[in-house]
């Protein structure tokens, strides 16, 4: 077995007791906490999948942004009674063991293909997709004019938060 492969499962591994670790803890800090080792286990995969621009653009929002606005939410809840927040058995978690137990299977069904069964010029083509060069020369030539209105919007909306921000000033 390769390096490669070690760190892929060692990864995987982390990934999947700490997503645990998040739905088992009572203290939504500890639990937020853990979610960041997920995001950051997702990343270290991404980068043994070759995709690096992935791999960082998720340490950076979801390890990053999304985790600052978590642990805001949290403090600003305030959840010290826990006992309000005791739930029975109800149909949706019924619901939500089956689509777990169904997602679960599909995975392991999934999981008895081999790279092998594919064919070849498809996985060298997904090694080349997950490349910052390559996310980059589709999102410059193809999809400029998007891009482009997109950052337009953008600016628009940090234009207008300024202006209204402004008038509170005054």
């Amino acid at each position: 077995m390769t390096l490669q492969a070690v760190l892929f499962y060692l990864l995987a591994a982390v990934s999947i007791a700490s997503a645990i670790m998040v739905i088992t803890r009572r203290n939504p800090v500890t639990s937020a906490l853990f979610l960041v080792l997920n995001f950051f286990s997702l990343g270290g995969l991404y980068l043994t999948l070759h995709a690096q621009f992935i791999a960082v653009i998720q340490i950076l929002v979801y390890a990053g942004a999304i985790m600052v606005l978590f642990l805001f939410v949290i403090m600003l809840l305030n959840l010290g009674d826990s006992q309000s927040l005791r739930e029975v058995i109800s149909l949706r978690k019924l619901a939500g063991v089956g689509l777990s137990t169904a997602f679960l299977l599909e995975i392991i069904y999934i999981l008895g293909f081999r790279v092998s069964d594919f064919p070849a010029g498809e996985v060298t083509r997904g090694l080349e997709i997950g490349t910052v060069e390559y996310i980059g020369q589709k999102l410059f030539t193809d999809y400029l004019f998007p891009f482009e209105i997109t950052s337009i919007l953008l600016l628009a909306a940090i234009v207008g938060a300024v202006v209204m921000a402004k008038r509170k000033l005054d």
